[in-house]
């Protein structure tokens, strides 16, 4: 029960903040355009790349071996020593060869790139150490503070017409926030605070050295598209692209909180060595994996041209795009949770060539696929390539431990998923052919509002599974359910 409300409250927690994100994107579209968007997406690309050197692997390490609840404070030192050295190293080089950097993005921002690179790296090492205390539901507390603080300083700024100067203070703002008060609680759940010895660093660095792809994995899951758009594209098309992928990756949030809050529980029972409780927790993981992906795919092909329309009529370019990176991040809910299984059970080894088999596929076709499809080949690139990866991890993790995949409650889902369906389809029929709202918005919120009860609703009714799960996470206790 506890693990089920911990996920909840983190998805509630992130749901927030991508909302907040997705209002914030819409102002700055409206008031600023597609071409501002493409350049402030591009500077959040290049560091999210360069991001990849500065961390390599070394948070996901803190995080592992701080959940192994031994000398939590030392390994959290150790890895924040050798993270800070790293960042070191990268800013020289950007500051070196700012040049290039700047004609890439297309706008002066290699020292704006160094400031985030900092933002970024005190704020996800302080998530790791609070994900490792077992405090993921702190951590997702932070998401929408961290989105609020950062939205509310880009539009006030926006307002005052600093444009996107705004837009990189506000960014700054928020990630500083969350990482004071992160480490603040962070430090006060430690039992005890000592230095780390040549074996903490060792430790950090065996394990950081498979993580590491880990992070490019993730990176390349939301940016190898962009950055490569980047070369061939205008930047009001990269601004279209990632009005679309800022829809679809609200679809992935609830699979992402399920990995993180069930990461730090595998990891200790693997350390017990309790293999048929990982395997327990893993087929969870699988049964709720796509509870909102399923129904987003479904909503998300039917709405998608009214929901871009919300940002502009421009964006409505982007209405394939966005149903392909919908069933990109449905592949990925349930591929992730397979290489967070393999990184709990502490074999980030074969996590790491699961991982490098999706970077391969990805980059490659990315770099095909652009040139002749642009947009809708980017989106394409990444569903295959992520579709790819998540047989390799099957046949994976299949070879080390034995599972089932939950079949009847995956297609419980998709039944839901079709009732809700149907009834999101006659309402727009009956908004276009009988009842003109007027107001897009309107109808979209409506809609998703309805159509988000129905598939509830049928779900519950149709699933015992599901009403067992809910009435124990309920935070009181209802007679019969």
């Amino acid at each position: 029960m506890r693990l089920g409300q911990t996920s909840v409250i983190h998805f509630t927690s992130r749901f927030f903040a991508s909302l907040l994100g997705f209002v914030a994107t819409i102002f700055i579209a409206r008031f600023l355009g597609s071409g501002t968007l493409g350049t402030y997406y591009l500077v959040l690309s290049t560091v999210s790349w360069l991001g990849i050197a500065v961390e390599m692997g070394v948070p996901s390490a803190i995080n592992k071996r701080v959940s192994e609840d031994e000398d939590e404070a030392a390994y959290a030192i150790a890895g924040g020593v050798i993270a800070f050295c790293l960042f070191l190293v990268v800013s020289v080089l950007i500051l070196l060869f700012r040049h290039h950097i700047n004609d890439y993005i297309g706008y002066p921002a290699a020292q704006i790139v160094v400031l985030f690179l900092f933002v970024n790296l005190i704020q996800s090492s302080v998530n790791s150490i609070l994900n490792g205390q077992h405090l993921v539901h702190i951590s997702g507390i932070f998401n929408p503070i961290r989105t609020g603080t950062r939205s509310i300083v880009q539009i006030s700024a926006i307002l005052l017409g600093l444009k996107i100067t705004g837009l990189f203070i506000g960014y700054t703002a928020g990630y500083a926030l969350v990482s004071v008060l992160g480490l603040w609680i962070a430090v006060r759940n430690f039992p005890s605070v000592s230095l780390p010895t040549l074996e903490h660093y060792r430790r950090i660095i065996s394990y950081a050295e498979y993580s590491w792809l880990g992070e490019i994995r993730s990176r390349a899951f939301n940016w190898v598209d962009v950055a490569v758009l980047g070369f061939f594209v205008s930047s009001s098309l990269v601004g279209i692209y990632t009005a679309a992928w800022n829809i679809a990756v609200f679809l992935i949030l609830f699979g992402g909180s399920l990995s993180q809050t069930l990461f730090p529980e595998m990891s200790s029972l693997s350390a017990e060595e309790d293999a048929q409780s990982v395997a327990d927790l893993f087929e969870t993981a699988l049964t709720y994996g796509g509870l909102i992906l399923i129904p987003g795919l479904v909503g998300g092909t039917l709405l998608g041209e009214r929901l871009l329309r919300i940002y502009g009529e421009e964006f409505t370019q982007g209405t394939v795009v966005l149903s392909v990176l919908i069933v990109a991040t449905l592949i990925q809910g349930y591929q992730r949770q397979f290489t967070t299984t393999l990184d709990a059970i502490d074999r980030p080894d074969v996590s790491f060539r699961v991982n490098a088999v999706f970077i391969g596929a990805n980059v490659i076709l990315n770099v095909s696929l652009i040139p002749p499809f642009e947009v809708v080949g980017a989106a394409a690139a990444t569903a295959a390539s992520v579709a790819i990866s998540l047989v390799v991890a099957y046949f994976s993790l299949s070879s080390l431990i034995e599972f089932s995949v939950p079949l009847g409650e995956i297609g419980k889902q998709w039944t839901a998923a079709a009732v809700m369906g149907v009834v999101v389809y006659t309402g727009l029929w009956l908004e276009s052919a009988h009842i003109s709202v007027g107001n897009n918005l309107v109808v979209v919120i409506t809609l998703v509002g309805f159509g988000a009860a129905v598939y509830f609703g049928t779900l519950f009714a149709i699933s015992s599974y599901f009403r067992t799960t809910v009435d124990q996470n309920l935070p009181i206790d209802f007679p019969t359910v």
